[in-house]
């Protein structure tokens, strides 16, 4: 296959791949058009290259779309699967709304400025002082109901299936789980209703590479988020099966769209 990257950093270790600049995709573009995929564009990019040259991109144009924000995470988790999506409230910020969100939700609740990654951007309010702090930082507003938890699970999906898991546990400071803010990685089972419901988003969604945020309470798996460029350094193997997989991917995705259209099955 004729592959191009856009990513040099996640596609290092992946064989024949071809690195381009994003800022040098004009210098490039027959190059481009003779391509088989284009790995990992930037968000920029999306448009000339989906829509303009009609290519193939990894990831999934739906992966980019829904993991833009947590925003369009949120509308589009509350029409597929909203009894597994904390409630939450997006709003203008506005002193109307800001009071009503108020005045609506229990505390504690966490708001979150709806473009952060990483722990960032994340706030536990229990106080109408640190709300007040929160309506300075953000012009949406975005706020989400508290679930008694002190660990979440991390779910990689690649291609068509999950290739790995950990559990992040609270970091010290008490509420965040994410490892770039002080969570520490566990190894352990991933229970089957989290695996069952990151499958059933991925596949209902035409997503093929996200870190998926899920939080357990009880038995009943709750989506917080995804996480469509996802860090690596959960556990050592990671990478190494995120490569593995990807291949697998593009390479059965490549065999289907040139087999021979007598030996695709007939539809009825």
């Amino acid at each position: 296959m004729n592959i191009i990257s856009f990513d040099a950093l996640r596609t290092l270790h992946l064989p024949n791949v071809r690195y381009i600049k994003p800022e040098s995709m004009y210098d490039h573009l027959d190059d481009i058009k003779q391509a088989d995929w284009l790995l990992f564009p930037q968000y920029w990019q999306l448009n000339a290259l989906v829509h303009g040259l009609k290519k193939r991109i990894f990831p999934s144009l739906a992966s980019y779309m829904i993991g833009h924000d947590k925003i369009e995470m949120t509308r589009t988790f509350r029409v597929v699967t909203p009894q597994h999506h904390p409630y939450t409230i997006i709003a203008a910020n506005t002193p109307y709304e800001a009071d009503k969100i108020w005045d609506t939700l229990c505390l504690p609740f966490v708001a979150k400025i709806p473009k952060s990654s990483m722990g960032n951007g994340v706030f536990l309010i229990e106080t109408i002082g640190q709300w007040r702090d929160y309506l300075e930082k953000t012009d949406v507003l975005y706020a989400q109901e508290y679930l008694p938890i002190d660990r979440d699970i991390r779910v990689i999906w690649v291609g068509n299936k999950i290739v790995n898991g950990y559990w992040r546990l609270q970091s010290d400071n008490g509420f965040h789980n994410n490892i770039s803010q002080g969570g520490q990685v566990e190894i352990g089972l991933i229970p089957k209703e989290a695996q069952d419901l990151v499958t059933y988003l991925a596949q209902s969604l035409d997503i093929n590479h996200a870190g998926f945020d899920i939080a357990m309470v009880g038995a009943t798996p709750y989506v917080i988020e995804i996480n469509r460029i996802f860090g690596n350094q959960g556990i050592a193997s990671i990478q190494s099966d995120v490569n593995t997989e990807l291949l697998n991917y593009l390479n059965e995705q490549q065999l289907l769209s040139t087999a021979p259209i007598n030996d695709q099955p007939i539809g009825f």
